[in-house]
């Protein structure tokens, strides 16, 4: 397992429309082995491969609070269907626009189907937070970021803000 660097914006791979996946193997398996350790060294709680280079739709995500044991949940060419038409707002983030927080409106709810880590076919509903970061995700999938949503000032602003993040830090780095 390897922790992998994590794109942001505006890095034009985090536009691209992901490919689905031909199959649940090994070298599949690793890839999400990866993804998992990236996003806790990251302290988020979701990651879509895009978000680490690889265009391929599959997403990791762990909804377990700081006092619970993880619960490592694995996506391979998930599919969202039948959501609510209740929008509720949420506050979100995203590992590729880092300190940048806003509230989207998704609907609370939506049916999922998936394959799971091993390959095996899943179907079930997200309510709740598990239905906005399971969105959130599949934005990535298709290219949309959160800030997508926002105002062209706020999204300018965002991007802006992320910039002069990497560039302070890549001094430091140099320090």
């Amino acid at each position: 397992m390897a922790i992998r660097e994590i794109l942001t914006v505006p890095d034009p791979r985090l536009k691209e429309v992901s490919k689905p996946v031909e199959k649940v193997d090994e070298a599949l398996q690793n890839l999400m082995d990866d993804m998992l350790q990236s996003m806790y060294a990251a302290d988020g709680i979701g990651l879509a491969a895009i978000q680490i280079g690889e265009p391929v739709r599959v997403i990791v995500m762990d909804l377990a609070k700081e006092d619970e044991k993880p619960n490592p949940r694995y996506f391979v060419n998930p599919e969202l269907s039948d959501p609510s038409d209740q929008l509720e707002p949420y506050e979100e983030g995203c590992l590729s626009v880092p300190t940048v927080y806003d509230e989207i409106k998704r609907p609370d709810r939506v049916k999922l189907t998936y394959l799971d880590y091993h390959g095996k076919a899943v179907e079930e509903t997200a309510e709740g937070m598990f239905a906005v970061c399971i969105q959130h995700e599949m934005d990535h999938l298709e290219g949309v970021l959160f800030i997508d949503y926002l105002s062209r000032l706020k999204r300018t602003r965002a991007v802006q803000k992320v910039k002069k993040l990497e560039k302070e830090k890549t001094r430091d780095d140099a320090a």
